[in-house]
């Protein structure tokens, strides 16, 4: 059962809208590769506003998830593509459907 999450927000850099795009897009199979992801979710919230959801049945996944690929991706090219630091919020799922 899902139980724990989190939600990622992504500010482009002017100009790299399509880069955080094919980036997100293209670590798919990475999050299809991690056991403890159970579903992973990445977002376009307006021009240049990403976002990435996934959720976890435990502490240990999210944690692994955390320390993963698909974050040291983003982090090694957070300087190049982002106008901010990514925020990254850990959440507690309260109910699902």
């Amino acid at each position: 059962m899902e139980r724990f999450a989190l939600l990622a927000r992504l500010e482009a850099r002017p100009g790299k809208e399509s880069e955080v795009a094919q980036l997100l897009k293209g670590a798919l199979p990475l999050a299809q590769s991690e056991a403890g992801t159970l579903r992973w979710y990445a977002l376009q919230i307006g021009p240049s506003t990403f976002g990435i959801f996934d959720t976890f049945a435990d502490e240990g996944g999210r944690q692994a998830h955390l320390d993963g690929e698909i974050a040291a991706a983003l982090m090694s090219r957070a300087d190049e593509l982002l106008s901010a630091p990514p925020t990254i919020e850990k959440v507690e799922l309260l109910a699902s459907k």
